[in-house]
């Protein structure tokens, strides 16, 4: 196992439904530790930014919309198998698909508002929490 580092995104409605202790709590109970956090609202052009690798699909407006609704919690979890483990955690993005007892399926609903994010792979973890993270940001 590596020790990785990942985003992780707790999106609008997480945050408006009073979501964020429950959402950490869970990275940190799965031994996911914190090495950066920030509240922030992006503005319609950053969530066009950071999702561009989505701009040709027909959710794109609806999503960097929804991501520029409110405020988000941007963070930089480390641990064994970071990504991997986040991942387990939030579940499916299908949240109707999602395994019973994480995340999404136990908060989402809707497949935008799906309460969270979180990087899918080393080099988009890497490219993510440049987006959001400066290296005076970093722990």
């Amino acid at each position: 196992m590596a020790m990785e580092q990942t985003l992780s995104l707790i999106k609008p409605d997480g945050v408006s439904r009073g979501l964020i202790g429950e959402v950490i709590g869970r990275f940190e109970r799965a031994g996911l530790g914190i090495k950066a956090m920030k509240l922030l609202q992006l503005t319609k052009s950053q969530a066009q930014m950071f999702y561009a690798v989505h701009r040709d699909k027909g959710f794109f407006d609806s999503l960097t919309g929804f991501m520029s609704s409110g405020p988000i919690v941007a963070m930089i979890l480390e641990g064994e198998d970071a990504i991997a483990r986040n991942r387990e955690l939030m579940g499916a993005t299908d949240y109707r698909k999602a395994a019973p007892g994480t995340i999404r399926a136990d908060f989402a609903r809707d497949i935008e508002a799906n309460i969270v994010h979180g990087s899918d792979a080393p080099d988009t973890a890497q490219t993510e929490i440049a987006f959001f993270f400066n290296s005076l940001e970093k722990v």
